[in-house]
C-alpha cells in the first residue's frame, strides 16, 4: 500500500472566504500514483473548515448568512471565548457547523465524486496562513 502527505497553504484576504481546492487535491492524488484508495483531507486549524458541495456562487452566499445567523461575528462580547484577548469564537463555532474534513474514494487515479461535488476550504478567520493536510492511501 502507498501513502502520500501533502500539506497546502492558504492565506485569504478576508475574514471569511470558500475556496475551491478540488484541483488543489485532484493534484496530490496524481503526485501519489494512488490508482485505487482514499483521500483525506482536513484543515490544520481550529477556525477553519474542509466539506463538500457545489461550486454555485448562491450557495455560497447562502452558506455566509446562514452561518452568519447562527455564529454572528458580532458582538464580541457574546463570546466566552473572546474573553481571553480574541475576537474569533464565531470561526470556531462556524468551523464546527461545516465540519473538519471530508474523505473522498479514489478511482482509476481520480476523486469519486456524486454530481456537482467539489472540495472547499471554508475560512472563517482569515488574514494568515493556515494549512489543509492531504493524506492519500491505497494501492
Amino acid at each position: 500500500m502507498k501513502s502520500h502527505r501533502q500539506e497546502l497553504w492558504f492565506e485569504t484576504p478576508t475574514r471569511r472566504a470558500f475556496l475551491n481546492i478540488t484541483p488543489q487535491v485532484a493534484a496530490a492524488i496524481r503526485a501519489s500514483g494512488v490508482r485505487e484508495g482514499l483521500c483525506l483531507v482536513n484543515a490544520m486549524h481550529i477556525s477553519a473548515s474542509v466539506f463538500i458541495n457545489d461550486d454555485e456562487s448562491g450557495l455560497h452566499a447562502d452558506y455566509e448568512r446562514w452561518l452568519e445567523k447562527l455564529a454572528p461575528e458580532k458582538p464580541h462580547s457574546a463570546y466566552d471565548h473572546n474573553r481571553t484577548g480574541e475576537d474569533n469564537a464565531d470561526a470556531h463555532l462556524k468551523r464546527q457547523l461545516m465540519g473538519r474534513e471530508v474523505v473522498v474514494a479514489i478511482t482509476g487515479g481520480e476523486l469519486d465524486f456524486g454530481p456537482w461535488e467539489q472540495i472547499f476550504y471554508g475560512e472563517f478567520d482569515g488574514r494568515r496562513k493556515k494549512r489543509v493536510l492531504v493524506k492519500i492511501i491505497g494501492e
